[in-house]
């Protein structure tokens, strides 16, 4: 398997299985919010974490799909795009990780609460805790991110599927005649070339 044929592969393996990750973890809880009232801990799954988070996995997902049939161009686009989305994903992951994410989990606390405004958000919140699948996410990210590094560098190599077929079996000789109308007009020329 040739240098371009392989990165092919794996920069298409890293869209689908980062797109994936990108899908199931942003249905699972991401944070767990600790309340003072000693109430029952409130859930933040990742979808509402990172609001979009479920539409540009879906995206990479798509993206994953369509790489093996397009063209030179628009797989250099598709790099730079998937390049910038691992990058906006892995930041705000990040910061979900790094600070106390009020903001994100504010919603939430109001849907289960009724207390609205960044105030009330402060006077239930106790505590803060990520689970593991913003980790889980992040590795998603990176994989992403190395694959479309990948495809940056190797885009020049690729071909599109249909194009690529029909280079790989233009020199390839024929048993037989393929098209019945032309094979009877040289035949009854005496051109047959099969013999």
């Amino acid at each position: 398997m040739t240098i371009a044929r392989r990165g092919r592969a794996l920069s298409v393996s890293g869209f689908l299985l980062a797109g994936a990750i990108g899908i199931i973890s942003s249905t699972q809880t991401w944070l767990t919010v600790e309340r003072v009232d000693a109430g029952e801990a409130i859930l933040v799954p990742g979808a509402s974490a990172l609001v979009l988070l479920a539409p540009l996995s879906l995206a990479v997902l798509a993206l994953g799909a369509a790489m093996s049939i397009a063209g030179k161009a628009v797989r250099l686009v598709f790099g730079v795009l998937a390049a910038a989305t691992a990058l906006f994903l892995g930041w705000s992951t990040l910061q979900l990780l790094i600070a106390e994410p009020f903001d994100a989990v504010a919603a939430t606390v109001t849907e289960v609460t009724g207390l609205a405004g960044s105030d009330a958000t402060h006077e239930v919140v106790a505590s803060i805790v990520p689970s593991a699948w913003p980790y889980i996410a992040l590795v998603g990210w990176a994989i992403l991110l190395a694959a479309a590094i990948l495809v940056l560098v190797t885009w020049r190599g690729w071909k599109a599927g249909g194009r690529r077929y029909r280079t790989d079996h233009a020199e390839t000789p024929h048993d037989g005649p393929v098209d019945a109308v032309d094979s009877w007009d040289e035949l009854s020329r005496g051109t047959d070339p099969t013999r």
